[in-house]
Formats: structure tokens, C-alpha cells, sequence
């Protein structure tokens, strides 16, 4: 008590000065439609101002759940795209019945590691078997292909990127159908190689590379890349093709892991064919 009086004796002026002149500022602005006008109008600016700021770091923190919002999104809307079914060839007349029936849907994940300089690079998701990841499922961007899946846990999986020594991804030209192989040499992150493409077939630079029908991992007409250069050696039967890749995996963000629902039909009846040789 004692200091709080010693506290008001030593500094009773300025108290007295602070409160003389904040009666002051209450009878100007009362009394004084002008100036009062004038203080509304700045401490409304001071104070949509700091409502700005307020909403805009909200906003921005909001921003992750926007973002996996809309990867679900359009996770669904790929799902419905007309490459996520295949056509049965017969039209039948039950309600339930349907010309085309769906065959490929897709899982949104966000990239939680990434390596894009080594010779057999890794990618890790945030999604795992509690999300229906499986082993050997395809994983593209929405720009085009990026790898495939290897190893589940339950809330993470690994993929064999594109950039991997051992990824072999089924594509073609998509002018003219022609098959090959995808597969990395280990050089150049933005470039590609697409191996096996008979030396018959006419190839010309900037000629589209899709995903193939051949492959039990990816739809067909999945963009890969353009043709940025191709050579064909004497002697050779295939063209050596360098394949510049739309996906950057530099800036990897986010993916979509692909379910072929009839895969494992397909494999098990080529195996019964595989066990009959």
C-alpha cells in the first residue's frame, strides 16, 4: 500500500496531466460533430485494418484444409472421367444395367518426402492402408505420371518414382498407338526415356506419350510427356527416344494413387494361362 501511494506522490502530475487531457479529447469529440467524424472515420480504418489482417491469417492457415478439400474433389471428379471405366460392349435393359462400368478410382495423398537426384529416387505420401493404399498401384499428378506404389503402412506409403532405375510404366505414342517402355536412365530429372518403339513407326519431336492399355496400373491416355528428341541408329530395330516429362518432381506436392478395380481378375486368369504353358 505504502509503495502504491509513494507510486501515485512521485507521479501525481503526469496522472493528473493524462487524465486533464483525455477529458479533454472526450468533451472535443463530443461536443464537435467534425471532429468527431473524423475520429470514426480513423479508428474504423485502424480497425478494419486489424480485422484484415485477422481474416487474411486465418485464411491462410486455412489453406490446408482447402487444399485436401479440393484433392478430393478431384479425386472424385477423376474417378467419373471417362478413362476411369471401360465398356462392356452390351446394353441391357435392367435399371442397374449399364453400358459402362467403372474400373479405375482414385485416392488423393499429399507428398511428405521426395527425392529427385539420386539413381533410384523414392517418394512417401501421407496415405496408407487405412486409406485403401495397396502395394503396386499406380500414382500419377495432375500433370501426368509419377510412379508407383511399393510399401504400405498404415498411414504412409513409398513410391517407385518415374525417376527410378527400376520403374518400367506401359505408354505409347499417342498418335499412333505405337508401344514402348518408359524407364528412367538416371540423368536429367525433366527427361525421360521411352524404349522398345519399333523403328517402323514415323516419330516426330514434340509427339504426345500416354499411358498404354497394356498395363494393368494406369488408365490409358494418362499424359506422360512430349517427344523432345529421337534417334535411330543402323542396325537398330527400336528408336531411341528422349522424353520430356510433364510431372516436375522437383515441386511435388500432391498425388493420386490409382485403383484398378478388375486387376486382380486380370492377373489371376494370365497367370492361370502363365501356369497352363
Amino acid at each position: 500500500m505504502r509503495n502504491l501511494i509513494f507510486f501515485f506522490y512521485k507521479y501525481y502530475t503526469f496522472i493528473l496531466f493524462f487524465f486533464l487531457e483525455l477529458f479533454s479529447f472526450v468533451v472535443l469529440y463530443q461536443y464537435n460533430n467534425y471532429q468527431k467524424a473524423s475520429f470514426l472515420n480513423f479508428t474504423g480504418g485502424i480497425s478494419s485494418s486489424f480485422y484484415e489482417s485477422i481474416n487474411s491469417t486465418t485464411n491462410y492457415f486455412g489453406l490446408r484444409n482447402i487444399n485436401d478439400s479440393l484433392l478430393a474433389e478431384n479425386a472424385s471428379l477423376r474417378s467419373q472421367m471417362m478413362n476411369a471405366y471401360y465398356q462392356s460392349g452390351t446394353t441391357q435393359t435392367s435399371i442397374n444395367d449399364t453400358v459402362y462400368k467403372q474400373q479405375y478410382s482414385y485416392i488423393s495423398a499429399n507428398v511428405v518426402n521426395n527425392s529427385v537426384t539420386k539413381r533410384n529416387n523414392y517418394i512417401t505420401i501421407d496415405k496408407g492402408a487405412m486409406h485403401g493404399i495397396e502395394p503396386d498401384m499406380g500414382v500419377i499428378s495432375s500433370n501426368g505420371v509419377v510412379g508407383i506404389v511399393t510399401s504400405v503402412s498404415l498411414h504412409f506409403a513409398t513410391i517407385r518414382s518415374a525417376l527410378n532405375g527400376n520403374t518400367k510404366i506401359s505408354c505409347m505414342l499417342k498418335k499412333n498407338n505405337a508401344f514402348g517402355s518408359l524407364e528412367w536412365n538416371g540423368d536429367d530429372p525433366k527427361f525421360s526415356s521411352l524404349k522398345y518403339v519399333n523403328k517402323h513407326v514415323p516419330i516426330t519431336s514434340n509427339d504426345e506419350v500416354v499411358t498404354s492399355n497394356y498395363s494393368t496400373l494406369f488408365p490409358e491416355g494418362i499424359p506422360v510427356g512430349q517427344v523432345y528428341a529421337h534417334t535411330l541408329d543402323a542396325g537398330d530395330n527400336f528408336h531411341v527416344i528422349k522424353v520430356n516429362l510433364y510431372t516436375d518432381f522437383s515441386v511435388l506436392k500432391n498425388v493420386y494413387v490409382i485403383k484398378n478395380i478388375f486387376k486382380d481378375e486380370q492377373q489371376t486368369l494370365e497367370g492361370n494361362l502363365k501356369g497352363g504353358n
